[in-house]
Parts: C-alpha cells; sequence; structure tokens
C-alpha cells in the first residue's frame, strides 16, 4: 500500500494526478471523472493533506518524486498528469522511470530565475504572526495570480473563516513555504529536462501570468518529445477551478 493517500475512479489505462499548491484530490474530482470513462484515474492526497503524511524534516521535491513512483507501480499506470507543483514533480518522474506520456499543466519550472521567490520571507512572517488570509493574498498577488489591497484581503478572510474551500486553503498555507522552495532550489538553465524523453504534453492558458507562458515553448525546446498547447482562455487554474472538462479533452486527446 502507497505511503500516501489515493483516490481512483474510472475504467481503463492508469493515470496518476499531482495535485498543485494548495490543493487536495478532492479538487480534481471534475477532471478526474471527465477521464473516467477513458482511464482509470488516481488523483494523489499529496503530503501535509488529508490521510496522507505530514511533509516531516526531510520534505523535499525527491520525496514526492518517489511518492509519485510507488503510485505508478502499485497502480501499474504508466501515464502522468501534474499541475503546476505537480507538474515539476511529473517531469521529474519522467527522469526517473519509463512512461507512456507525462502531461503537464503549466509545471512549476523556474527558468534562469523567472518565477518571482522574493515574497517568501514576508509570507512566513504573516502566517508565523496568525495572518493567513494577508499571507494568503500576499503570496498569490506576488506571483501574479491574484489582485492585492485590503478589500481583496477582506474577501479572502470571510472565505477563510465562513466557506469550506477558503478553510482548505487555509489549512494547506504552511504547505506552501516547503513546496516554492523546492521549486526555488530547482531553478535551473532547464537543461536537465532533456533527459525526458517519454511523449510529453505541455498544456497552458493565456490568462497566466507571462513568465508561466514563457517557460513552456522553451521546455519544449529542450525536451525531444514534447509539443505545447497554448488555450487562450484558461488561467492557472482551469484544471482544478475553472475548466476541467475542457483540459480533460486535451488530455485525451
Amino acid at each position: 500500500m502507497s505511503s500516501v493517500d489515493v483516490v481512483t475512479v474510472g475504467q481503463g489505462p492508469g493515470l496518476v494526478v499531482l495535485p498543485g499548491s494548495t490543493r487536495r484530490a478532492r479538487h480534481y474530482a471534475a477532471l478526474a471523472a471527465a477521464l473516467s470513462p477513458a482511464y482509470t484515474v488516481h488523483v494523489v492526497e499529496r503530503r501535509g493533506r488529508g490521510r496522507s503524511p505530514a511533509q516531516g524534516s526531510s520534505y523535499g521535491l525527491d520525496q514526492e518524486v518517489s511518492d509519485a513512483l510507488e503510485v505508478l507501480s502499485e497502480t501499474g499506470s504508466r501515464q502522468l498528469f501534474g499541475h503546476s507543483y505537480g507538474g515539476l514533480i511529473a517531469l521529474h518522474a519522467a527522469l526517473r522511470t519509463d512512461l507512456d506520456r507525462v502531461i503537464a499543466y503549466e509545471p512549476g519550472v523556474s527558468i534562469h530565475g523567472a518565477m518571482p521567490f522574493d515574497w517568501m520571507p514576508r509570507y512566513a512572517q504573516l502566517l508565523a504572526a496568525g495572518k493567513p488570509a494577508r499571507a494568503q493574498v500576499h503570496f498569490l498577488h506576488s506571483v501574479d495570480l491574484m489582485p492585492g489591497g485590503p478589500v481583496v484581503t477582506a474577501a479572502v478572510w470571510a472565505m477563510q473563516r465562513f466557506t469550506t474551500e477558503g478553510r482548505a486553503v487555509r489549512e494547506l498555507l504552511p504547505t506552501v513555504t516547503r513546496e516554492l522552495g523546492e521549486i526555488r532550489a530547482m531553478d535551473s538553465d532547464g537543461s536537465r529536462y532533456a533527459a525526458v524523453t517519454a511523449p510529453a504534453l505541455l498544456l497552458g492558458g493565456g490568462r497566466s501570468p507571462a513568465y508561466i507562458q514563457e517557460a513552456l515553448p522553451f521546455l519544449a525546446e529542450i525536451m525531444p518529445n514534447a509539443k505545447v498547447i497554448m488555450t487562450p482562455e484558461f488561467d492557472h487554474n482551469a484544471p482544478d477551478l475553472g475548466d476541467p472538462a475542457a483540459v480533460a479533452d486535451l488530455i485525451r486527446a
């Protein structure tokens, strides 16, 4: 039995799904349902979530990759989908095992320092001070995924206290520091991904930040078997919130 909890639906060849930061397995229920007629979908509840182990003192990208490889092995799956930080894990899993296909939606890959990380110390301070709403807005505004300001912070504060979704995100905020720290530690010229020889599909949206969009064609040039599909109306959360059915169509096609 794998170290991490896994939610399984569907029938057909196995496809393992790796959630992004601040995301739980249940955020991909609609994506999994849309894929379930064609695939047996195994959505991983990554570390620090639900019944899966805590991140722990030895946490790192290698541990996430080992978890993904374990689920692939135990389920007999040979396809892997990762969203955001889950996409980074998926690419590194593809460096360590043979896959029939790896699909990454806007993977958390920083090339030549393109991703912003200067927000991280302030984020940690706000969390430590018991200000999770301010911390969440500071993080997402700094990486260009949310507007900032007091009105937005007040709305997030209310969501964190009075909605199931807001409370779920608040619980996961402490995991962000470690996960984004791993993305920063993996910043490079991208050449390591030349060793991803599996057929790779890199997906992205035209409403996502420029630094995310620009990484995809760069990766596709480095990876020998990769192609990019950019969908103008998608944003960074298309697989979990925006249009999971349309993302499923791209994966199936």
